[in-house]
Order: structure tokens, then C-alpha cells, then sequence
């Protein structure tokens, strides 16, 4: 099962980064609709993300800026978990901007090909209560797999709100 964790990762990764790789500023904080999640920047030049403790109805529809927050989130969230460290809060997480996201998504990718390079099947079936919560009954293969469906539901997502973007530049959009 750990070659086809390496496996379905790499997969996984591969189709992230075939859209991070084209992404270009003006990607990061288009707004396809007037109901979206997004990043600000603060007088600090630290960027902070939408965010409410109850999801809203509808949900508003997130930026790429705050897909790539939300992705360094849950990721260095995973990890922290995983490695048995203190797991940041989320107020703890900031944005590294439109120049720096990519990066810092390369580098959680690094850490987790990493991880995956140490994991054995003993470590697979050690509980793990991320993200579901403690007493959940699920493992670390549990956790590993959750990932990589976040990872290409979030590549996706970029993706999709990309070609929209491209469209909307064009004028060719239907409405």
C-alpha cells in the first residue's frame, strides 16, 4: 500500500503543479462572482484570509489566493499532525502573497514526499485523528488518503476558476 500512497500522490501533485506552474498574479485574487472568500493584506504586509467559524449559505465562491491559503493550511496542519508537533491555529497561518504561495506549496509537497518516503505499514495503521477528530477510529493511511483527494479537489478548483479567468479576459463569457 505505501508504493501506491508515493504513487497516487505523485499523481496527484503532478496535476497541481501543471496549474500552479501556469498561474500569473493577476490569477491569484479574481473575483468570477461578488460572492467570494479572498485574501487581504493587512497594514503589516501579512495577508489573511475570509473566513467565518459557521459556513455561510450559499458559500461564497474562494479566489485562488485563498485556495492556495487554504491548501498551506490543511497541509501544514496534516504535517504538523503527522509529526507528532504542535499543530498551528489557523489565525497562526497567513498567506505568502501571490509570488510566495507557490513556492511555499512546493516546499509541503517536498515535506510530504518526505514523509511518505518514511512511512511504513506500521505507521499506516497508527491512529490518527486528523482531520476528523480524536476517536474517530482513523489511521494514518486514513489521513494520507484524505490528502490527496484535498489536493486534486483544490487543483481542480484552481484550475477551473484559471480557464474562467481566461475566458472572462477574452469577453467570451455566456450570460
Amino acid at each position: 500500500m505505501i508504493n501506491e500512497l508515493r504513487g497516487q500522490f505523485e499523481l496527484a501533485w503532478a496535476l497541481t503543479d501543471l496549474h500552479l506552474t501556469a498561474l500569473v498574479e493577476g490569477d491569484f485574487l479574481w473575483k468570477p462572482v461578488n460572492l467570494v472568500w479572498t485574501v487581504h493584506v493587512d497594514d503589516s504586509g501579512h495577508w489573511w484570509p475570509d473566513w467565518a467559524e459557521t459556513e455561510p449559505d450559499p458559500i461564497p465562491v474562494p479566489t485562488i489566493g485563498w485556495v492556495t491559503w487554504h491548501m498551506i493550511f490543511w497541509w501544514s496542519t496534516a504535517l504538523a499532525h503527522l509529526h507528532g508537533r504542535p499543530v498551528p491555529q489557523r489565525t497562526e497561518i497567513d498567506w505568502p502573497g501571490p509570488s510566495g504561495s507557490v513556492e511555499r506549496l512546493r516546499e509541503l509537497s517536498a515535506q510530504w514526499r518526505d514523509l511518505l518516503a518514511t512511512l511504513t505499514p506500521t505507521d499506516l495503521a497508527a491512529p490518527s485523528a486528523f482531520p476528523w477528530g480524536a476517536g474517530s477510529g482513523r489511521t494514518v493511511a486514513d489521513t494520507t488518503l484524505w490528502l490527496h483527494v484535498e489536493l486534486t479537489k483544490n487543483a481542480a478548483e484552481i484550475g477551473q476558476l484559471r480557464m474562467l479567468r481566461a475566458v472572462a479576459e477574452n469577453h467570451q463569457l455566456l450570460r
